[in-house]
């Protein structure tokens, strides 16, 4: 696994404009009214040639999980360095265990990994903000855009962990018919080198 290349910093240490838009440490409301907690630490991407360059599972590049669209905040889109919470080393983990599971490569969407709290999706009540979700499109040769395709590798996935979460398939807020939501809940991970003091 190439991780040489990240940088962790503390999110309360950046310039005022990201503090604005990644909002570290800040409490918010998810969809259920349960409040919790921004990540505050986060790796440093200086370039897409370094997201693409580190390996965070051996099937699985940074650049993968980091994808977005026009709906992302300008400067988070347009300029680097980008700012990834530091738990996307989880989703990354779980990831390669679930592609193990299925003998086949598992393929993320665009925004269906680390979006941003100011991201026009969901936005911080997203947990694609703490950078421990997933939207899976493809599995292998298969589209997961069926109930019969999304129940199959939800059952997977949900099989690996108690603290996956799986969508259940449906057209309703909370449920998925276009492709598999895997997440891990709002963790935060503290690299060794941070301190949590102030």
């Amino acid at each position: 696994m190439n991780t040489k290349l990240l940088r962790a910093v503390d999110g309360l240490d950046l310039p005022d404009e990201y503090r604005g838009l990644l909002r570290p440490g800040e409490a918010e409301t998810d969809f259920l009214g349960n409040v919790h907690h921004l990540p505050r630490f986060f790796y440093e991407i200086r370039s897409w040639q370094e997201a693409h360059e580190v390996r965070l599972a051996p099937h699985f590049k940074l650049a993968e999980l980091i994808l977005v669209d026009c709906r992302e905040a300008g400067p988070l889109l347009r300029q680097f360095p980008h700012y990834v919470p530091c738990a996307i080393v989880l989703l990354a983990r779980f990831l390669e265990d679930f592609r193990r599971e299925v003998d086949a490569p598992v393929f993320v969407s665009a925004n269906g990994g680390y979006r941003s709290p100011a991201h026009q999706i969901g936005g911080a009540k997203s947990i694609h903000a703490w950078g421990t979700a997933a939207n899976v499109y493809r599995v292998g040769d298969t589209f997961l855009d069926d109930a019969k395709s999304i129940e199959k590798y939800g059952a997977v996935a949900a099989s690996l962990s108690p603290a996956v979460f799986v969508r259940p398939f449906g057209p309703h807020r909370g449920q998925t018919d276009d492709h598999l939501h895997i997440d891990l809940g709002f963790a935060s991970l503290t690299p060794r080198e941070c301190s949590e003091t102030s």
